[in-house]
């Protein structure tokens, strides 16, 4: 465990001085990363207004809180190995992640939380411009404050071992596009973020229910917002952790054989 913990220490001061060198990619990053839950924000505040203040539950105060908090969260969770991953197998860069002694999904890793660590300079103040102008309503129980953030981590763990299965695609196609837009446009309806799941028809939250999108991130912000129960709590976790066990069984079982046709084809 000490020998990890000194690698992610090394990989994380290194990634934040790699990000350091992209001042103004990240600055693009980041305003796609505000203005994504702003442009949402907006759209179901106005639609609250024009029912009568009331959303199935969800007043426009509401609707503020459970968007500037999904913005935290997805920012906090987000992956963007899916797009990487392609390029770096196709042009051969992958080889060079492959000679060293540490699993790549390390080095990935170690590498995103560098980058949320600097962000999260502008993100926290967005954050609180946010909740004034849109006055956010937010009080949640302690309990729940203090349940948020291991669900926050097993939130992070799972999103990240369910992309880096996924961009594993590119082992078997040079092209993962496809995929990639599949899985994108179900995360917008399944996760929460382009629309509180409560909004959803009763058969799009079962199918919701039944996905691990929601547990990645609508279960998260719902906690945090205290709007479930400790029953609906501790089923969460217990989905969580399904679906984090599955995930790294499957992310080990696509990694064994897709590395060795990788290496069949000459790289």
């Amino acid at each position: 465990m000490t020998r990890y913990l000194d690698i992610y220490r090394t990989q994380l001061k290194t990634n934040i001085m790699l990000q350091l060198q992209y001042r103004a990619a990240m600055a693009i990053w980041l305003i796609d990363t505000v203005l994504q839950p702003l442009i949402y924000l907006v759209v179901w505040t106005t639609v609250a207004r024009a029912s009568g203040g009331q959303l199935v539950g969800f007043s426009g105060g509401d609707f503020a809180s459970y968007y500037i908090i999904l913005m935290v969260v997805n920012h906090l969770t987000f992956t963007w190995i899916m797009f990487v991953f392609e390029y770096n197998v196709r042009y051969g860069q992958f080889s060079f992640a492959l000679l060293r002694a540490l699993h790549p999904i390390h080095t990935d890793i170690a590498e995103n939380l560098g980058y949320k660590v600097l962000s999260l300079a502008v993100i926290l103040p967005a954050v609180v411009i946010m909740a004034v102008a849109f006055d956010a309503k937010w009080q949640p129980q302690l309990w729940a404050v203090l349940a948020f953030l291991p669900a926050l981590a097993l939130a992070f763990l799972t999103r990240f071992l369910l992309e880096w299965t996924l961009a594993q695609a590119a082992f078997w196609t040079t092209r993962v596009d496809a995929v990639n837009q599949v899985f994108f446009v179900a995360q917008l309806f399944f996760s929460g973020f382009i629309a509180p799941l409560a909004l959803l028809p009763a058969p799009l939250r079962l199918v919701a229910n039944a996905l691990p999108l929601r547990w990645q991130l609508a279960f998260p912000v719902d906690l945090a917002l205290g709007r479930l129960s400790w029953q609906q709590t501790l089923q969460g976790y217990a989905m969580q952790g399904l679906w984090l066990l599955a995930t790294f069984a499957l992310m080990r079982l696509v990694w064994r054989q897709g590395v060795r046709r990788y290496s069949a084809v000459g790289q």
